[in-house]
């Protein structure tokens, strides 16, 4: 499972409580005490199966764009008709009262270029650094930054390292520098530098809001009564540590956090003492932010591969990808319910 602390005792649930004033124990008599029965849930209607056509990589570059650009998401921007692809278009049009065919001119109207070019500023390297898969060595440095400037490309605009490549051809990705002009995805950028170290203060417009999470469709949701406002991919946990079953509740919603390596947590749930305090950036291993569940431990948080969202398993978390989770933070508040299934 996941544990993650900007400063753990800033968060209002790692507080010590006071001592309960001490009551006479009872014993009750089962024969007159009756355990109510809890209402069902109302889980989200599957994903429908519709057969699409095969669309091209023009077609499915800008149908992805205009998915994402909803938040909707997609998976990460490749031409390509993967499965979160078909699952987002799909839910778009039966969030929006839209028959469910494989009719999208008017999406692709709003998408009239599936690319544009962005020409790296000076201040892109304050956001690359140094890497290391070892905690001990990442624990030592300022911040868990991009390792290349191509890394931070892709994430910035949400895609696959190999179609970015594949579209900048003659380029050498790897020793980008600023003033170098690359062609990228045509969809509105993840912009790391607007992200502050901190906790999202409660936003009342949004407390009618609940988060839904489909661990067999790998799907977060987020709606607002019956209506479905957004949907993200996900990694919901592993076969041994298994997303948690159960509705909970958003304790507190961390950007740019700080995250405890602590292989007793992460392999059992329990606390150690020899733990690393990792420092917060994009290649933190819960990325850009950190939303905190009434279930110990466990959260939804962000990446540090985005390449592995829906594929690779995760310790007992919700995980998305950076771009996806810091338009999660601006969609709900804390509070708000999060039913997992």
């Amino acid at each position: 499972m996941c544990f993650c602390t900007a400063a753990e005792a800033q968060w209002p649930w790692s507080k010590p409580k006071p001592k309960p004033t001490p009551v006479p124990r009872v014993t009750p008599n089962p024969k007159k005490i009756a355990k109510p029965t809890p209402p069902p849930r109302a889980l989200p209607a599957p994903t429908p199966m519709v057969a699409l056509p095969n669309y091209d990589e023009e077609t499915s570059t800008r149908l992805q764009i205009f998915l994402d650009n909803r938040n909707f998401g997609p998976g990460k921007i490749d031409g390509e008709m993967g499965e979160f692809f078909r699952k987002a278009l799909l839910s778009y049009k039966r969030a929006n009262g839209m028959p469910m065919t494989g009719a999208v001119d008017e999406f692709l109207a709003e998408v009239p270029e599936a690319f544009t070019t962005w020409v790296i500023p000076p201040e892109a390297l304050n956001f690359v650094g140094p890497v290391s898969s070892r905690p001990s060595e990442q624990a030592k440095f300022k911040g868990l930054k991009y390792g290349s400037l191509l890394e931070l490309v892709c994430e910035r605009f949400h895609a696959a390292e190999a179609f970015i490549r594949k579209h900048n051809p003659g380029i050498n990705l790897d020793q980008l520098k600023p003033g170098d002009t690359v062609k990228v995805p045509n969809v509105i950028p993840f912009k790391i530098e607007d992200l502050r170290e901190g906790f999202m203060p409660e936003n009342p417009e949004l407390a009618g809001r609940k988060v839904v999470i489909d661990t067999h469709e790998r799907f977060l949701e987020i709606r607002e009564g019956d209506k479905l406002i957004a949907e993200f991919p996900i990694t919901p946990g592993s076969r041994t540590l298994p997303a948690p079953i159960g509705t909970w509740k958003i304790l507190g919603i961390a950007t740019l956090p700080w995250f405890r390596h602590d292989e007793g947590v992460l392999n059992s749930g329990v606390k150690t003492a020899n733990f690393h305090n990792l420092p917060a950036g994009p290649n933190n291993p819960v990325g850009v932010l950190w939303m905190g569940l009434s279930k110990p431990h466990v959260g939804v948080h962000g990446t540090n591969n985005p390449e592995t969202i829906g594929r690779a398993a995760s310790h007992g978390c919700i995980r998305t990808a950076n771009w996806d989770a810091a338009r999660i933070k601006d969609l709900v508040t804390k509070g708000a319910v999060v039913e997992i299934f």
